[in-house]
């Protein structure tokens, strides 16, 4: 049973009308495939209407829908070959980032995913896409794997942010993220990234600092979520929208200021709504983009990346 957000309980309605009318017999003197039609026209004409104007926060709300795509469906979706690989070759294995060797139609590819899980079990299996240091230095290790084998990396970021637990304090988390960040910025290879949902904070740019970020038309990217935001400046969670206006989190935001490369187009009513959609659209952005890199040598690619960053803000 699909799943309806606050803002689009009109929709929720007229949906449940429609589906009460696909399952009635037919009665006389009415045409019920005429009266489907009609309402099916109302509910996309409704849908129009509320996504075209969705406020910041209302985004971060369709950025969290628990019917969105995860890594793992994107990787499913685009990924031929997949094979996973594990650990840190440090301590352990962190389940909030997943990774591994595949192709990308037909091209050897590594890939590098936040998972956030998809129901209450995987959800608390992947720790809700909050990696641990051990996760980032996994990351780490495969981008430096990529680097040797001249693979390409794709990643696909989803999460609330890094694990903030006392004990990946003591593990070194800060460190483990501006080394990924560093490995990233260091690959020899092309780097694509693409904000599937939530980019919080460092989480989030430890697999997101490429030659190409990109991002869904209504994913959120962001130093911070909106409610610790609020939590800060207002002592208060419940400014959460405040903060989401002020934060410029969105994909039109964050093009608009140059931090991102390409905003891609979502499905009417979310990826949520038609998955495999969304996943087609991303995998011909990823295309796209991909194409151009690979004609550039490892010392440009490092050279071009880190300018990049480098030149953000200073206008």
């Amino acid at each position: 049973m699909r799943q309806f957000l606050d803002f689009e309980k009109p929709i929720a309605e007229l949906e449940s009308k429609l589906d009460e009318l696909r399952n009635m017999s037919e009665p006389e003197g009415l045409n019920i495939a005429e009266e489907v039609g009609r309402l099916s026209d109302k509910v996309e004409r409704q849908l129009r209407a509320i996504y075209a104007r969705l406020t910041p926060w209302q985004k971060a709300q369709v950025a969290r829908h628990p019917e969105r795509p995860k890594a793992g469906d994107y990787v499913a979706g685009l990924i031929t070959d997949f094979t996973p690989l594990a650990g840190d070759r440090a301590f352990a294995d962190d389940a909030a980032v997943i990774g591994g060797l595949g192709r990308f139609r037909g091209r050897p590819v590594m890939v590098l995913g936040t998972e956030k899980g998809a129901d209450t079990e995987s959800r608390v299996a992947h720790n809700f896409g909050m990696a641990r240091p051990e996760g980032y230095r996994k990351a780490r290790r495969l981008l430096e794997l990529a680097g040797r084998f001249q693979l390409p990396v794709l990643s696909f970021v989803d999460t609330a942010g890094a694990f903030p637990g006392i004990e990946a304090e003591a593990r070194g988390q800060a460190e483990a993220i501006a080394r990924a960040i560093e490995a990233c910025l260091d690959a020899p290879v092309p780097l694509i990234a693409t904000i599937i949902g939530e980019g919080g904070s460092g989480g989030a740019i430890a697999l997101a600092a490429g030659d190409r970020v990109l991002m869904l038309e209504h994913a959120i990217y962001s130093v911070i979520s909106p409610e610790g935001c609020a939590s800060i400046l207002w002592r208060e969670a419940a400014q959460a929208a405040q903060a989401a206006e002020a934060l410029k989190l969105t994909a039109e935001d964050l093009r608009r200021l140059r931090l991102i490369d390409q905003v891609i187009a979502e499905p009417l009513g979310g990826a949520n709504r038609a998955p495999a959609e969304a996943i087609a659209t991303v995998g011909e952005a990823i295309a796209a983009q991909l194409e151009p890199l690979l004609a550039l040598d490892g010392a440009t690619l490092k050279a071009r990346r880190r300018e990049k960053f480098l030149a953000m803000g200073r206008e």
